[in-house]
């Protein structure tokens, strides 16, 4: 099987590099597969305390492979149907596996982030583009609805509003649109200042204590997705489970110590 991406790691912090350049970085059936495995891995080393997402090419993705989405034409019965539903909640749980993965993760994005590439984004804890990126939640104007993850995800990052009116038109919007919208937190003027600006981050974040790191981020989607009341049990829990701990302890030490802290994790 063709492997879609490229691991590099830094200290703590793993890059997944899209590699099918050739193919304009285009999402075959195996990369939501292998995307699915791939978070799980890195959801279970403790090394890993960032992921960084960014593509090698002149984009980032074409969305869909349009070969691959082929067979999603069929021959209309219901066993193929049966067969196309199914298909839609393997692809779903590649995205749905970024949003899962307790470390936290950061898309630089480059270029063209087309359909697939904005249900990839919206799935990441921070996103970052260049100057030149252009988004667009394309499938509209294929005639098919978005079914990964945009349309559940997107309104809680910009807002209903603005998630109808991209989703329905399908149009393209431009890095600095991304950033006025909150899609993105940062616009980098080329690409070689986003990867810079991505390390930069991660860096700051695989510095932290870990398991408060991913405690944020774990009590973000809770209360995302159950509301504020439930949100606010949830971490008052969390917290008593958590508190104290080495690192905490360590955090404590070295602001009297006035040195730099040491955290493990534990």
């Amino acid at each position: 099987m063709e492997n879609s991406f490229r691991i590099e790691q830094e200290g703590h912090v793993v890059w997944l590099i899209i590699n099918r350049p050739e193919k304009r970085n285009s999402m075959t059936w195996e990369f939501f597969t292998e995307l699915t495995e791939r978070f799980r891995a890195f959801d279970e080393d403790p090394e890993i305390r960032v992921v960084v997402i960014r593509a090698e090419g002149k984009m980032f993705t074409a969305g869909l492979d349009l070969v691959a989405a082929g067979s999603l034409l069929g021959d209309g019965s219901a066993a193929y149907r049966e067969w196309l539903r199914k298909k839609i909640f393997e692809l779903q749980e590649g995205i749905s596996a970024v949003e899962r993965c307790r470390k936290p993760v950061i898309a630089a994005a480059h270029g063209h982030c087309i359909g697939g590439g904005v249900d990839l984004l919206s799935a990441c804890d921070i996103r970052l583009a260049s100057r030149d990126a252009i988004f667009s939640v394309r499938e509209t104007r294929l005639g098919i609805v978005a079914d990964v993850g945009t349309l559940q995800r997107l309104p809680t990052i910009i807002g209903h509003g603005w998630t109808r009116e991209l989703a329905l038109t399908g149009r393209d919007f431009t890095a600095e649109e991304a950033l006025k919208l909150g899609f993105i937190t940062h616009c980098c003027e080329d690409r070689e200042t986003l990867v810079w600006e991505a390390k930069r981050l991660a860096e700051e974040i695989a510095a932290l204590p870990p398991l408060a790191v991913q405690g944020v981020k774990d009590t973000i989607l809770q209360a995302r997705d159950n509301g504020v009341y439930p949100g606010l049990a949830y971490v008052a829990q969390k917290n008593a489970a958590l508190i104290p701990n080495e690192d905490m302890m360590e955090a404590v030490g070295a602001f009297l110590e006035k040195r730099r802290p040491a955290f493990k994790g534990r």
